[in-house]
């Protein structure tokens, strides 16, 4: 009988079923084994737990602001500025001093490191120290911000979070004893989640966690870092309802005419930018050259900012309630410009003077006053074509922010998801690419790195790589001024010292780690023998002016 051939359609079949078994086996089963040798199902529910308790602490922190606020302005909501309005003047000028002598006891005997943590110190964890927060730095600097910012330092609300949300998911990080790609994954959550709780700003809280404290885009980070923003978005949403944090009028483009405007705008705020780290720079500098008490550091500070305050107490607290009175057009351009310094150089001296707080609330604030300034001119010479003020003062937060965090995404949906605005998404992109790309080409970092670099960590290549390890102790410290028997003995058993071939790093490190400005030099090769003293700001001193020195020999 002669052979019958199969159908082709039966072998084409036996090949599908044979190339989808190779697939289950050389791929899936591979791949889902490596997603569960990488716990990543409980990287996951902890992700979930981190949204979850980072609400929370949100809405906590926010409520002890107001607990502190109630016995001086006598309200626990967020317009200080309309509560102060009606405030004694000695009291809008006791209250910040209040605060910063309790500031100032806590940082001096209590306060690891005699400073409050933030942002910047979570950037640190994820790159050094293995993703580790001490739990009891958490809590302390929250609670030191808590005080700061409800008896009326000009800071912002938002850093505090972030390194809240930052410890506890280094908290549980630690419980589980997770590997290291999980506790950053895991660390980016809670940085999320405080950011997402905070501003009402779920995608933003996404894109802020992976560009500021990852620095780069990872797709399995961004499924747990996804769960941890949109449980904490809810549980605020929850208590604090879903509105945005700033209700504006529907702002409209006038004409595309106007983005030559905006252009310019995005270079006025890069120029504010500059100026608002600068100053922050500035007034750190001269405090720590001051040979005062630690714990009197607040309190002047904190008078002063009262002082400013009795005038213009748009400049107290976070001061949310007068950026929406910026963002509705009800400041006249003198007002605007006024505060646009004053708040300025409020926050610098809050930080100088170790209040608690961030820069983000600040950079918002000054972004609104300085669009809304630009926003009047711009009406005056244009009048036809000119939007509103408040339109332009929307543009302004986001480029201000943009520039002083260095980061243009997140805080651009930041901005969108505070305001409820998307209409105007071409002028703001405008406006915030040059003032992040004009602030980077003149100061060359964002206020985060800038904080790390003053205490010898140094995340980004250049020539202060090579520079913090040449530099030594011996080219800036100082000579001693007494026998040295007389000097090694009034030093304390448990004093930190530095030697004359210790880097400028090492030095740097040093001083952060103890919160002293000053620590002696003993010898190299006898520990016993006092050599001289270091002071931080002459540190911070001979590395500038050496970075100085290197980029004048390499554009002769």
């Amino acid at each position: 009988m002669p052979e019958t051939k199969k159908p082709a359609h039966r072998s084409v079949i036996a090949r599908s079923i044979e190339w989808l078994l190779h697939l289950v086996s050389d791929r899936m089963i591979p791949n889902l084994r490596e997603f569960l040798r990488e716990r990543q199902p409980l990287v996951w529910a902890i992700a979930l737990a981190i949204g979850i308790g980072a609400a929370y602490f949100a809405i906590f922190f926010r409520t002890l602001i107001g607990l502190f606020q109630l016995p001086w302005l006598g309200t626990l909501s967020e317009n200080v500025y309309s509560a102060a309005l009606t405030t004694p003047w000695w009291v809008i000028l006791l209250a910040p001093a209040v605060g910063g002598l309790a500031v100032g006891l806590f940082l001096q005997h209590l306060m690891p490191g005699r400073r409050v943590h933030g942002v910047a110190d979570v950037i640190e964890a994820r790159a050094l120290l293995g993703c580790r927060i001490s739990a009891r730095e958490g809590l302390s600097s929250a609670l030191v911000s808590a005080v700061s910012l409800g008896t009326g330092a000009s800071a912002g609300r938002e850093g505090p979070v972030v390194h809240l949300g930052a410890t506890l998911a280094s908290v549980l990080q630690d419980l589980f004893k997770l590997p290291h790609t999980a506790r950053r994954t895991l660390l980016a959550c809670g940085v999320a989640a405080a950011v997402s709780a905070s501003f009402n700003a779920p995608i933003a809280g996404v894109l802020f966690a992976h560009e500021v404290i990852l620095a780069h885009f990872a797709m399995r980070a961004f499924v747990p870092i996804t769960i941890s923003s949109v449980a904490a978005t809810m549980i605020a949403r929850i208590h604090l309802g879903d509105f945005p944090a700033f209700i504006i009028p529907d702002y409209q483009i006038t004409s595309y005419w106007e983005f030559p405007a905006f252009a310019l705008l995005g270079v006025t705020c890069a120029c504010v930018a500059i100026a608002f780290q600068f100053a922050i720079l500035t007034s750190d500098r001269i405090a720590r050259s001051v040979d005062i008490p630690l714990w009197t550091r607040p309190v002047i500070g904190g008078a002063m900012v009262g002082f400013i305050a009795i005038w213009f107490p748009q400049v107290l607290g976070v001061g949310y309630d007068a950026t929406d009175a910026a963002l509705k057009d009800h400041f006249p351009l003198t007002l605007l410009l006024v505060l646009l310094v004053l708040k300025a150089v409020t926050t610098a001296i809050t930080l100088a003077s170790r209040f608690g707080g961030g820069i983000f609330s600040p950079s918002l604030y000054l972004g609104a006053m300085c669009g809304g300034a630009f926003g009047l001119m711009a009406a005056s010479v244009f009048p036809e074509i000119a939007s509103s003020e408040g339109l332009y003062a929307i543009l302004g937060m986001g480029a201000v922010a943009a520039a002083v965090l260095g980061a243009p995404i997140s805080t651009t949906l930041i901005v969108f998801e505070l305001t409820g605005g998307y209409e105007m998404t071409l002028a703001l992109l405008l406006a915030v690419s040059i003032s992040t790309g004009l602030t980077q080409a003149v100061y060359g970092q964002s206020f985060f790195h800038d904080q790390l670099s003053s205490r010898g960590i140094f995340l980004k290549e250049g020539p202060h790589q090579h520079i913090v390890r040449s530099l030594k102790v011996r080219d800036f410290m100082l000579p001693i001024e007494k026998s040295v028997s007389e000097a090694m003995a009034g030093l304390e058993a448990d004093t930190a010292w530095l030697t004359p071939d210790d880097t400028v790093e090492s030095a740097l490190r040093a001083f952060d780690k103890t919160g002293l400005n000053r620590l002696p030099v003993v010898e190299s090769g006898d520990t016993s023998k006092l050599a001289g003293w270091a002071e931080q700001v002459d540190a911070l001193n001979a590395f500038n002016d050496a970075l100085i020195e290197a980029s004048r020999e390499e554009h002769k």
